[in-house]
């Protein structure tokens, strides 16, 4: 694709989102097809794995709590890694179905918030900017008239605004942002979602033609049973991914 430049008629907003869906799709589905590292750091705690794909579903190997093992708790956990592969290859048919039914189903879980997204918002381009070596369009977010969220996880989009960085050459997600505007009830209205909640998405080239989602940041501030507030932070890195080998 060609890279828009000044001067050169773009597409229209609702064109740019589309492609952008469509480029996330693909990446979703490429998912699987990848191992790589993780970090993650919940509250005062961080722990890194390494996400390997075994027999169709990921397996999480600790590689640090929040300092790096000891050889003897490496040793340990490439043990546990073992065995688990010794497992999967055991299972029945029906034993593997359900597992890899499981790991779908969250996959699952996870895109349709992705997707709602572009269905929960209505877009307006705001400008452009060059993000490292890129030129990307700089798109904002707002609450779209008439939205039904498909499930209660989605029920935050309602009060919630943001903005996305779509690479003009690739219609690649660099960045997405939202937050929360307005208290928004969720689970059965037992919870409510406050302004102060927000989340982060980063995406980067993994291989030709494929992203991942490099960074995950989320700040929650909820009130249970509308008396309760918990809050809480969440910050993810994901990256040295290498291909699958079957």
């Amino acid at each position: 694709m060609a890279m828009i430049y000044a001067g050169q008629e773009q597409p229209d907003v609702k064109t740019i989102v589309e492609r952008s869906v469509a480029a996330n799709d693909k990446d979703f589905a490429a998912e699987p097809q990848f191992n790589y590292e993780e970090k993650d750091h919940v509250g005062k705690t961080s722990k890194t794995f390494q996400v390997t794909m075994i027999d169709d579903s990921p397996y999480q190997r600790l590689l640090a709590d929040g300092r790096p093992l000891s050889p003897a708790q490496e040793a340990l956990q490439l043990r546990k890694e073992e065995k688990t592969a010794a497992e999967r290859r055991a299972e029945t048919p029906e034993q593997r179905n359900r597992r890899i039914a499981s790991y779908a189903k969250e996959r699952k879980s996870d895109h349709l918030m992705m997707t709602q997204l572009s269905k929960g918002f209505d877009f307006k381009i705001t400008g452009t900017l060059k993000v490292g070596k890129r030129h990307v369009w700089v798109l904002a977010a707002t609450p779209k008239p008439g939205y039904r969220p498909p499930n209660m996880d989605c029920q935050v989009l309602l009060g919630m605004r943001g903005q996305m960085w779509i690479d003009q050459e690739t219609y690649e997600w660099v960045k997405v942002t939202a937050q929360v505007i307005r208290p928004v009830s969720i689970e059965g209205f037992l919870a409510e979602v406050e302004p102060g909640t927000r989340f982060e998405i980063e995406k980067t080239p993994v291989t030709a033609g494929i992203w991942q989602i490099s960074h995950f940041s989320m700040q929650s501030r909820a009130k249970v049973l509308h008396l309760i507030k918990r809050n809480s932070t969440e910050e993810d890195w994901y990256y040295n991914f290498q291909p699958t080998t079957r």
